[in-house]
């Protein structure tokens, strides 16, 4: 079982790897990549909280939860782009400066969802 550093190192690695796949010209990959910071950075937080984590639709939960605690808007926003970016995988269907835009939005998101861990 991975703990909550080994996720929240995840989450970095994957962010990490998202723009250098933009960069590379990969809008698709770097969409994918995108959605494993994601949610690895809601399973961080999800661990330490005790909630439940294991699939998608508790990952949707994680991110709803946080939410409704904080009531901050980088997290609501940033989750949206990591969906988008979760749709684009899937579907590659946006362009490149989208999948940019929402790579920066996530970038916020798992910064914002860092500082809610007590190694935040």
């Amino acid at each position: 079982m991975q703990n909550t550093t080994t996720h929240q190192e995840h989450s970095r690695a994957f962010l990490e790897q998202a723009f250098a796949e933009l960069e590379a010209g990969d809008a698709r990959e770097a969409s994918g990549k995108g959605w494993d910071a994601a949610a690895h950075i809601l399973k961080a937080v999800a661990i330490e909280r005790g909630w439940e984590h294991d699939d998608y639709r508790l990952l949707l939960g994680v991110a709803s939860g946080l939410f409704a605690e904080t009531r901050n808007d980088v997290l609501r926003h940033g989750f949206n782009a990591a969906l988008m970016l979760y749709a684009n995988f899937h579907d590659d269907v946006i362009g490149r400066d989208w999948v940019a835009s929402c790579l920066d939005r996530l970038q916020s998101f798992v910064e914002a969802a860092e500082s809610l861990l007590s190694s935040g």
